[in-house]
This record gives structure tokens, sequence and C-alpha cells, in this order.
């Protein structure tokens, strides 16, 4: 049992195994590992897997003999592998640097600045992360439909946001190829492979006082993908500031929160019962979409109003909070619908559950139904929720190697705690970032801990 304080306030408990409640992505794919290796549920809210003492011996020395196998074959294994580290430094306007262990990029300026700034500073040390599209796409043996996912992207670029085109371009400029990028920022629109969770503790209901948005990203790694991530600062000219979690490269926005405290996170899902198309080639990608609403909008009732102006190219969830209430956007190119919490707590994971959009049968797909049944179940058992209990209840439905952020915003602090780097990130101890000095239009304070 591991049970400590953090120096950022939240109190980690729980007892952390090997083995996710969600198998990993490349198990999904086979639903007989699910069958024969699907965890129960313990007293005390945990997964186990039954299995015999016999069993753990024998597994236990099998790993024993191998890992000895492997130490003397390759002396090399014996050392850890230095983690990646993006390297600290200045440049026009933007700066990259650590606070409390986190790598903050701050952007400034106009589109062709910001994306300079974004690709120098976030870029250059990181080529591999602009493989990845392609990487993922072989990861799922999906290589030969490369072709298909870039030509896709292509046809959504006339849709950009014209800043957010700039921006692009000029980022490409620095020496990046344009196709790639253009696919990293199209293809979770194309291709489905988003599980994520999400809680939002509203402000009655939190332990604080103060609403609490917690978020699981979860998505395949092609093995490296956990190493890229950053905290990214934007101050875009004329419009909010605001940070969000993602990486270079990537202009849209997955995960982040203003200067306003409206915070927001995208959930993928599959089916709708509204008719909708899965995909339309005339919307603009999601994250763009979202985007634009961190920077112009200050409360969920904005967001909505500007979301529903907008072309949307697919279905998904998009969490929103701000410092008095919580909701949950439920998305397809051809309908809104909004969904408030249940009994101060607003759940969210890969399907629609409102009756204008829930199909007749909700297919378990990516085990939503599962995880939004353990987050329901969770919070049912707590009369008042901190963020504590929020990280434990993240954790208790990651998806092990899948599930490469954990975060939880304080939308009236503008505070975020941030997990990263080794998945399953919520097994992972959070750091505290303060961003409103980082979100203020003068630079950063030099004196803030690092």
């Amino acid at each position: 049992m591991v049970k400590r304080m953090l120096h950022n306030g939240i109190r980690l408990t729980a007892e952390y195994q090997a083995r996710p409640l969600i198998p990993d992505a490349m198990a999904w794919k086979n639903d007989s590992w699910y069958k024969w290796r699907r965890p129960f549920r313990g007293a005390k809210g945990h997964n186990v897997v039954f299995r015999s003492a016999k069993e753990r011996e024998e597994e236990a020395l099998m790993l024993h003999r191998c890992l000895c196998l492997a130490l003397l074959l390759c002396p090399a294994l014996a050392q850890a592998e230095e983690p990646f580290r993006y390297p600290e430094g200045k440049h026009g306007k933007g700066e990259l640097r650590y606070v409390n262990g986190l790598p903050v990029l701050s952007v400034r300026g106009t589109p062709e600045e910001i994306g300079e700034q974004a690709a120098i500073l976030g870029g250059k040390s990181a080529r591999k992360l602009f493989n990845y599209p392609r990487d993922v796409m072989r990861e799922f043996s999906a290589g030969l439909a490369w072709p298909i996912v870039l030509q896709i992207g292509k046809t959504l670029v006339p849709q950009f946001p014209d800043d957010q085109r700039r921006e692009l371009d000029s980022f490409a400029k620095q020496g990046f190829d344009r196709d790639n990028l253009i696919a990293a920022n199209t293809m979770f629109d194309a291709v489905k492979l988003i599980a994520c969770s999400s809680v939002i503790v509203e402000k009655d209901r939190s332990a604080t006082g103060v609403p609490l948005f917690g978020r699981n990203l979860d998505y395949p790694t092609a093995g490296y993908l956990q190493d890229y991530s950053m905290v990214i600062v934007y101050h875009p000219e004329g419009k909010h500031a605001f940070a969000s979690v993602g990486f270079p490269g990537l202009i849209g926005c997955l995960s982040g929160i203003n200067d306003a405290g409206l915070s927001l996170c995208i959930l993928e899902v599959l089916d709708a019962n509204d008719g909708s198309p899965k995909f339309d080639r005339k919307g603009t990608p999601y994250a763009m979409n979202y985007r634009r609403i961190l920077e112009e909008c200050t409360t969920i009732e904005e967001a909505e109003k500007l979301l529903r102006t907008m072309k949307r190219t697919t279905r998904n969830n998009l969490a929103v909070c701000d410092k008095t209430g919580a909701a949950v956007f439920e998305i397809t190119p051809k309908s809104v619908v909004v969904r408030h919490g249940d009994n101060g707590c607003c759940l969210c994971t890969n399907h629609f559950c409102t009756k204008e959009l829930a199909p007749a049968q909700v297919e378990n797909r990516v085990f939503t139904c599962d995880r939004f049944r353990i987050l329901k179940e969770q919070s049912e058992q707590l009369p008042k929720i901190g963020a504590t209990d929020v990280w434990h209840m993240l954790h208790a439905v990651n998806g092990g190697s899948m599930t490469l952020q954990t975060m939880i915003f304080e939308p009236t602090k503008l505070h975020l705690y941030l997990a990263i780097g080794a998945a399953p990130s919520s097994a992972r101890e959070p750091k505290a970032l303060d961003l409103r000095p980082l979100l203020q239009e003068a630079s950063a304070s030099p004196n803030q801990g690092r």
C-alpha cells in the first residue's frame, strides 16, 4: 500500500498493480484477451486478477530468469536509459523552461511568430515526434492507409482557421515536413484512436469548494509519444491567453484552460443516432475548433454559442468547466446537445448519453461503458470529492500504456496538477503548476520554482 503526502497537496493512497483495468491498445484487437484476463472488482474499488499462489510463484521465477539472462547478454540494459528532456532556451518572444519539473513552452505574438517560436524551442529537439503519424498507422498494421489519411488531411486545410494555418506554415518553414504536420493535426478526425476519461466535480460537491476537472488522455504511443508531452502557454495577439497540454506541432488543443478559467478536453465517440455522417470533409478539425473556444470564450454559455456556429468534422464529447459550472457537449457534424452532471459530478468517456444522440444499444468499445460505470460507482461512494479522489478515479480507469497524460484543472485558482512520462501517467506523482503568472501578458517570473 502506497501512502504519502505529495508536496502539491494531492495524497495518493492506492494499490498500483501492473495490469490496468483497460488492456493496452494492441490487446484491444483481440477480444479473447479481455475474456480470459478480465479483472474483477475488489472490495475497495481496486482491480484484482485472481491467480493461484503457484501461478504467481512460477511467474515471478520466470521473470527473474529472463531478467538475469537479459543482463548477461546485454550489460547495457543494466543502465537505465536517460529520459528525453527538452532543452531550455529562448527565441524571440518565446521561452522554454522547466517549472516544477514540467516542460513549459511560452509563445506569444502573431501566428507567424508563435509558429517559429514553437518550432525552434519545442520542435527542433523532438524530431522523432514528427514521424508519429506514420508510426502509429504502422503500429495498427495500417501503414498502407497512410496516403489516404494524408489526403483526407489535405482536404481539410482550406477549413483551417486562418491564424492557425499561418502558424502551421510558419512552423513548417523551420525545417519540418508540412505533410506530416497536416496529418498530425487532422488524423484525429479521420482515424478514431483516442479512448479517454474525464471527471468534473462541481463546487457544491467538491471537498475544496471549487470545481475540479480531471482527465486521462489515452492514445497509442508508438512506443515514444509519452516522452514528448509539454505544457504550451499561448499569448495570441488580441485573444485570450491559454495553456494547452499537448505536443510541439499540435496546433489545435486536446486539453486546456484559458486565463478566464474556462477548461476543456475532448473525448472521441463512434456511434450516434441523429443520422449524422461519421466524418464530414467540409468541417474544421475539432482540435482547432476547441482552441478557438479557449481563445474567444470565457464561460460555458459562450463556448456553446460559438460551438454551434462551427462546421464540425466528426463525433465527440467535449467536457467543459468554468469557475461556476460544468457540462459535456455531445457533438456530431449535425448536432450539439448539452448534458449536465448528476449530483454535482459530470462524468464522461467515449459514448453519448443523451436521449437525442445515444444509440439504442451502446457498444462497449474501448471499454467506454465499463469506465463510465466505474467512475459513477466510485463517485457515488463519496459525499464530497477532493483532488486526491479524482486522481484515484482516473487511475481506476487507466488504459495502461495508452494513458500518457493525467491532469486536474482548478479553474477558479488557475492551477494544474499534471503527470506525464512513463505510462500509465495516472500511477505517477502529479506535479503542481500555478498557471496564473504564466498566463499574464508580462513574462513569467524568473523566480518561480523550477
